[in-house]
């Protein structure tokens, strides 16, 4: 076998592999996901090679399939990465996480009086720039920027 031939990371039976995550992102990933708390076995590579990224972040989840609620947080942090359905040693399923239009319920608005942060009412944002992360909340039509987004 030549050295092309070898995997950075081992295969997965079954489960979820997150790919093409900005290295500075991983681990805000990780967190996001809820990783630590998981019983199942987890690879994190960082750092690796890229072709279109230079270097890249890839998480595998093994057994694991995370709900639509928690693929849209992932694309709030790290929108455009790739996401692989993994079933019996294969990707049954591929696809690229991107931000829907509207965000409910996932993030906070940074505006203290914002009536979400004053009345116990779901949030409710807009997206407004897919490529750049720029939401709006739907109550106070506060924007905010990818750096100043907090989870709820």
């Amino acid at each position: 076998m030549s050295d092309k031939n070898i995997l950075a990371v081992a295969a997965l039976q079954n489960g979820t592999v997150i790919d093409h995550i900005p290295t500075e992102l991983v681990f805000d990933v990780v967190r996001l996901l809820g990783i630590e708390d998981l019983d199942s076995s987890v690879t994190i590579g960082f750092n690796l090679d890229s072709k279109k990224l230079g270097k890249k972040g890839i998480l595998k989840v093994a057994d694991v399939f995370f709900p639509d609620e928690t693929l849209n947080r992932l694309a709030i942090v790290a929108p455009n990465v790739n996401v692989n359905i993994i079933n019996d040693y294969k990707v049954v399923k591929k696809f690229k996480v991107t931000l829907p239009d509207e965000i409910k319920g996932i993030v906070r608005c940074n505006n203290v009086k914002c009536i979400t942060n004053n009345e116990p009412m779901t949030t409710h944002f807009h997206v407004v720039d897919k490529d750049k992360v720029i939401i709006r909340c739907h109550y106070c039509e506060r924007s905010i920027e990818k750096n100043e987004i907090e989870l709820q």
